[in-house]
């Protein structure tokens, strides 16, 4: 998060463009240099960052987080849009996996749980600044069920070589959840959240059209957005069938590809 990106995107704020971070972090996890002003309590943890939330005071309002599982309304502090996993369901899924070596963490009610000082330590080594949302708890499973609410997200991490293969195997017998696996740990929410669900969702509660609608994209889980968007946009480091869908691709995220789009965009 660059500063020449972030001044793009305040420049597109001011100009009346709604600017929405999409991420699959809980909202508690959103990048710290991305603090909103108006906002201070549980929702957006911003203590010691009084400095970027000055300067992006009114930058964004909406917030799509954890894959699309919710949409929030930051200024109001309330949900436009959630698709959920029922804790019942995610506490089952957490018991049929207790034999397989995996480390445990979950989102819910916007924060970033972790089972374990391990797995919470690595967790706030991992975001640096943008940890404010981890919380480190003794047991997921029995976290869930205190918690008496849904669950965005689940996370598994990979503690041995065939713990990927056998959560795969697990998985076939919850239809109702999607799994994203990379190489070291595993995503796993309902197969209604999706960032391009979510983006649909926040574009009927605002009145604005797909045509009106552009993304910018890096990776597999951005795929459904740009079927939601207008003009599709895929930064350089994006993963190939990005590009492949892309009516732009920009410059890679360390070469300020998100400032060059949307300063081309503001040229329109």
């Amino acid at each position: 998060m660059t500063d020449r990106t972030l001044g793009a995107l305040r420049r597109a704020a001011s100009e009346g463009l709604i600017v929405v971070p999409a991420t699959g972090r809980n909202l508690g996890c959103v990048p710290h240099r991305l603090a909103a002003g108006t906002i201070d309590g549980p929702v957006l943890p911003y203590r010691g960052r009084e400095a970027d939330a000055e300067k992006n005071k009114g930058l964004f309002r909406y917030v799509i987080s954890s894959n699309g599982a919710v949409v929030t309304d930051i200024w109001e502090k309330k949900t436009v849009f959630r698709a959920m996993m029922q804790r019942e369901e995610a506490a089952s899924l957490l018991e049929a996996c207790r034999e397989i070596r995996l480390g445990n963490a979950a989102h819910i009610c916007h924060r970033y749980l972790m089972e374990g000082r391990f797995l919470a330590m690595a967790g706030r080594l991992i975001y640096g600044k943008d940890a404010a949302g981890v919380y480190c708890v003794r047991d997921i499973r029995e976290a869930v069920d205190k918690s008496a609410q849904e669950v965005e997200e689940l996370q598994f991490y990979f503690l041995s070589r065939k713990a990927k293969e056998k959560l795969k195997e697990t998985m076939l017998s919850y239809p109702e959840l999607s799994a994203a696996y990379t190489g070291i740990y595993a995503e796993v929410y309902s197969k209604k959240a999706s960032k391009g669900n979510a983006l649909s969702a926040l574009q009927r509660y605002l009145g604005i059209a797909r045509e009106e609608t552009a993304c910018i994209g890096d990776g597999e889980n951005d795929l459904s957005m740009f079927g939601a968007a207008g003009m599709k946009i895929a930064m350089g480091n994006a993963v190939a069938e990005l590009k492949g869908k892309a009516d732009q691709v920009t410059a890679s995220n360390d070469r300020n590809g998100a400032a060059e789009a949307i300063d081309r965009l503001l040229k329109l």
